[in-house]
């Protein structure tokens, strides 16, 4: 038999060719390494790491199939020769699984009866003599030879790549298994990568096979020196660009950001790895070695010579140059990243605290409660404290101290006097009467602050983190999403009283409160009833204010500037912030000023000692006292307004506006006015503020205006006598129309050429008992 070497014959591959591609380019600009400005990409590691391919045809990997066999043993006799001829040859087909260690079949009869192991096969050639039968693969083997005939010549083409890639990668496996010299060993790496990067398979597994391999070879010999390393990671580089190394592997790589930060390695070989982590990973909970390696990868960027500015290039280069980062995952990514950081430096303190297992304890398989380390020794000096004179105002802190000593973390607990709160929840007999001016005061909750001190590396660590969230923040694209996920509060809480930590995070939330969209500022506010948020955190009292609330009255005045001029926010200022305001009134602050002067105009406050304690705050002031006499000013204004008489019908003109409606309000009584058409004029949601003092408005007409949601939530706290509502192409959408929600006398809407959707408008019927009209043409629930 006249078999080629090279597996050639008519339907063999002709096409594939690879060849490199040119380096890649910097990625994080110049970066200072010891005294010499160093450009990424240069350097002893530089090496391509691209590797494509011509267009030749690419193949699956194939791990099993039916195909045929036929076992042709080496003639010995001229009787064997006539028997193994191609007329009397005998074929048997075979379900064929490709394993790790041979080829076996589901069948195991006949000429598949044992696994045929890798080991054995000598030769893997396609068939290319003349009058050979049809898309066979000739597979040698000791003693004669086995022929495996496919269906077409695609399939025997998938076969043959694949068998070829198994037995190679077997071997690879055997060789590196068991090393004797490291040189070799690194030239078998450099084959092994070369091999994955020129297949034509196209599959996950044949680059994850070989880092597997590699990563085995890492975890068995630990002992390697730092050059090996290096020259590993070298080799492996190329294979990386496009896959997530495995777990072992990121322990390794995490081993040498610790151990050799500079290393010009972890800039060029790194820094693609981790971009993609970033860019494409997608559950952090599933790969938690990835986020390790991340954070390590950062925090070596960090110990370089430029620290903080090479990390924010770094940051800069995964948003990118435009306005809009074009990868969505970069950012949650990001911020899985830091806040799991910011974590891990409070970790053993507080599983010792909580006595539960760390994650650390976790990964090693040391659940029980009996093979864990007991909990960190505490020593708490409690003294009692000392009682305060009852005719001044009470301290916020007054216990000194106590102290916690443990071997790697110092904890001074700073307890506050609780006697104010206690006294505030207790209350007087009956519960109906309001605080005194001085338990308003001092309404915010007595919290207990947490000053820990950490060792040197974790407050890098807890530094360098908070930084990122700060440089994050300064993206306005990013700044919506940051908002929302940062609004939990997913901090241990005694990361909050760490006077570092808590300076980066306040300029975070004060670019959340001067960012005039709403979706980011909303987020301020808690993320649910009965949870504080950053507007609870930062006002006077709480744990992280540090500023006597100037944070916490600018996160009031945009939140007063954009929709939450309502009665349902000022009600829980009332309830929970009263003191607060009514410090920083006293103070000379125009925002809280205007909220004292807002409760008393909607009626918040009912208790009237507590009217007579805020109209004294205001008068205490220059700028209250001024407030107060406009707010009396438009009282009686509104009197006149309301007073019985007047027209019942009014149509304002086209081209009107917000001021035309003021003026034209403030000039008689309409306190008999029931039916109101400001149809195609110019009024937006700043009218609402004069609408809602029409006590008898039955009926509203804001045809093709642009009165919004904010409008709408204010008339749906006042106006609960409206019946009719017509907003025909109007820029309502869902969040306002389902304010509307709580005006139970509709029964006429028109939300023809609106943004209502589906949902709103069922859930809008199911709460509307009375609304009999409906027009929803033109919108997605039509």
């Amino acid at each position: 038999m006249d078999y080629n070497s090279g597996g050639g014959g008519p339907n063999e591959l002709h096409n594939n060719q690879f060849y490199q591609c040119e380096e890649s380019k910097p990625l994080l600009g110049e970066m200072s390494e010891g005294n010499n400005n160093t450009k990424l990409g240069a350097g002893p590691c530089r090496r391509s790491l691209h590797h494509c391919s011509s267009s030749g045809m690419r193949y699956k990997l194939l791990p099993e199939g039916d195909i045929q066999v036929c076992v042709v043993k080496h003639p010995r006799t001229f009787l064997s020769k006539l028997l193994t001829s191609k007329y009397l040859r005998r074929w048997e087909p075979h379900h064929l699984t490709l394993t790790d260690s041979g080829l076996s079949s589901a069948t195991p009869t006949g000429y598949m009866e044992t696994t045929l192991s890798y080991s054995s096969i000598e030769d893997l050639q396609l068939l290319s003599w003349d009058n050979a039968p049809k898309y066979c693969i000739q597979l040698s083997i000791p003693g004669g030879t086995i022929l495996l005939q496919a269906a077409n010549s695609y399939l025997r083409d998938q076969w043959f790549h694949s068998l070829q890639w198994k037995k190679k990668i077997y071997k690879y496996r055997k060789v590196l298994n068991n090393p004797s010299r490291w040189d070799v060993v690194l030239k078998e790496i450099r084959a092994l990568v070369d091999m994955a990067l020129t297949s034509p398979l196209q599959d996950e597994s044949i680059h994850q096979a070989p880092l597997h391999i590699i990563s085995t070879l890492l975890a068995e010999n630990s002992n390697l020196s730092a050059q090996d390393h290096e020259n590993i990671i070298v080799a492996i580089a190329p294979l990386l660009e496009n896959n997530h190394p495995p777990p072992d592997l990121c322990e390794f790589f995490c081993k040498h950001c610790r151990e050799r930060p500079r290393s010009m390695v972890v800039i060029e070989v790194f820094t693609p790895v981790v971009q993609r982590i970033l860019k494409h990973n997608m559950d952090f909970g599933k790969c938690p070695r990835l986020r390790l390696f991340t954070q390590e990868y950062i925090l070596a960027l960090n110990e370089l010579n430029g620290g903080m500015e090479v990390v924010k290039k770094f940051i800069h280069s995964m948003h990118g140059p435009t306005g809009q980062c074009p990868h969505p995952r970069v950012l949650p990514n990001l911020v899985a990243v830091c806040l799991a950081a910011i974590y891990s430096c409070y970790e053993e303190f507080i599983n010792s605290r909580d006595n539960s297992p760390s994650l650390k304890e976790i990964r090693n398989g040391c659940q029980q409660q009996n093979d864990r380390k007991p909990p960190m020794p505490l020593r708490l000096l409690r003294p009692e404290p000392p009682t305060p004179p009852p005719s001044t105002i009470l301290p916020l802190s007054s216990a000194p101290p106590s102290i916690v000593n443990s071997s790697e973390i110092l904890v001074e607990l700073e307890r506050n006097n609780n006697t104010a709160n206690a006294k505030r929840k207790g209350g007087p007999a009956g519960g109906d009467s309001e605080p005194n001016l001085i338990d308003c005061l001092l309404v915010s909750p007595a919290l207990n602050t947490l000053s820990i001190q950490l060792p040197a590396q974790a407050d890098r660590v807890l530094g360098c983190f908070a930084l990122i969230l700060k440089m994050l923040s300064d993206y306005d694209d990013w700044r919506p999403a940051l908002a929302s996920l940062l609004q939990p509060i997913p901090f241990p809480k005694e990361a909050l009283a760490h006077a570092k930590f808590t300076k980066e995070l306040k300029y975070v939330i004060q670019r959340f409160a001067e960012d005039p969209r709403q979706e980011v500022h909303s987020c301020l506010l808690s993320v649910r009833s009965g949870k504080d948020g950053w507007f609870q955190l930062y006002s006077p009292g709480g744990v992280a204010c540090d500023d006597d609330g100037e944070l916490f009255a600018s996160m009031v005045h945009i939140l007063m500037g954009s929709c939450y001029k309502t009665k349902k926010f000022l009600l829980s200022l009332a309830e929970n912030k009263l003191g607060p305001c009514m410090l920083l009134a006293l103070r000379g602050n125009q925002t809280m000023v205007e909220i004292l002067c807002l409760m008393l105009e909607y009626n918040i406050i009912e208790n009237k000692d507590t009217q007579l304690q805020i109209i004294s705050t205001l008068q205490s002031t220059q700028v209250g006292f001024r407030m107060y006499e406009q707010l009396c000013d438009r009282q009686r204004e509104l009197k006149e307004l309301q007073r019985k008489g007047g027209p019942t019908r009014l149509t304002l003109p086209s081209k009107s506006t917000d001021a035309d409606l003021a003026r034209l309000l403030s000039s008689g009584s309409f306190g008999n006015l029931e039916n109101l058409s400001l149809a195609f004029t110019n009024v937006t949601s700043a009218c609402a503020e004069q609408l809602i003092k029409l006590p008898s408005l039955k009926q509203l007409n804001l045809w093709s205006t642009q009165f919004g949601d904010a409008g709408l939530r204010l008339l749906s706290e006042h106006l609960a006598c409206l019946q009719v509502l017509n907003l025909c192409e109007t820029p309502v959408t869902d969040a306002g129309l389902l304010a509307l929600s709580s005006m139970k006398s509709l029964c006429s809407l028109n939300m023809n050429s609106t943004k209502l959707t589906a949902d709103t408008y069922e859930d809008l019927k199911a709460k509307l008992p009375n609304l009999k009209d409906v027009d929803v043409r033109y919108t997605e629930a039509w």
